[in-house]
């Protein structure tokens, strides 16, 4: 539990107001459905074809503009069959490959998409959910081009009630004084009812449309106290992310 000595109720009551403000925004923007999908998203109604899908988008995400992705993402699922099967894939495994370097250049990442279908085809997809439920976002750093943050990425994708700390939930987090954003997802979680992944990505989403987005969750208040050495840190509780579905 958070130190008594916080007004929480005061400081909660902004964070909640702030959020909820965001989400207005970005519901009115039109990405309802945004929001909407990552709330019904559930490991469990996952099938292979998706899987792969969310696969092949976050290892092509890695370091690239959202906007570029969507546009190039259509011709990317034409040269891996529409994600049919992981089967069909390796069996046109240079057609794939050459079709994929057509569409987006770049060899890691193709060679990248080509091994999760390797992993799928030689284990089998249900064994493949059934790691990423017990192991996470441990068990799909294996894979290539899927490091801390991007392994998180997709565990959102796949219904995982987690955060990815990409570079705007980091710094919305700290404005708003939280350590990390797993801790500021879900600490409105907490809150509200909301998982922590629909946070983030109502979150994200707000900072995609609105130029100046942090000034909507910046700390108003002294929610700090001093160091040994004088200076103001903030000190806010940690708090990990939530089960998935």
């Amino acid at each position: 539990m958070p130190p008594a000595q916080w007004n929480l109720s005061e400081s909660d009551d902004r964070l909640v107001t702030s959020y909820m403000e965001a989400k207005t925004a970005v519901i009115g923007a039109g990405f309802a459905g945004e929001v909407d999908w990552q709330d019904e998203v559930c490991l469990e109604d996952v099938d292979e074809q998706g899987f792969l899908r969310e696969a092949a988008w976050v290892i092509l995400s890695s370091g690239m503009r959202h906007a570029v992705i969507s546009r190039l993402f259509p011709k990317v699922s034409r040269a891996f069959l529409d994600w049919t099967s992981a089967q069909a894939i390796v069996r046109q495994r240079e057609k794939c490959r050459q079709n994929g370097l057509s569409a987006f250049a770049h060899e890691g990442k193709v060679e990248a998409i080509l091994s999760v279908a390797g992993t799928v085809a030689l284990h089998g997809f249900d064994r493949v959910r059934d790691r990423v439920r017990r192991e996470g976002v441990t068990y799909l750093q294996s894979f290539p081009y899927l490091g801390p943050a991007t392994s998180r990425h997709l565990a959102k994708n796949l219904g995982l009630g987690i955060a990815k700390p990409d570079r705007h939930l980091v710094r919305v987090s700290k404005a708003a004084g939280f350590r990390s954003p797993d801790a500021f997802c879900a600490r409105i979680s907490e809150l509200i009812g909301e998982k922590p992944s629909v946070v983030d990505v109502v979150v994200w989403r707000y900072a995609t449309l609105q130029r100046d987005y942090l000034s909507l969750f910046r700390c108003r208040e002294a929610l700090q106290i001093k160091s040994p050495h004088g200076r103001r840190k903030p000190r806010l509780p940690e708090l990990t992310a939530q089960a998935c579905c």
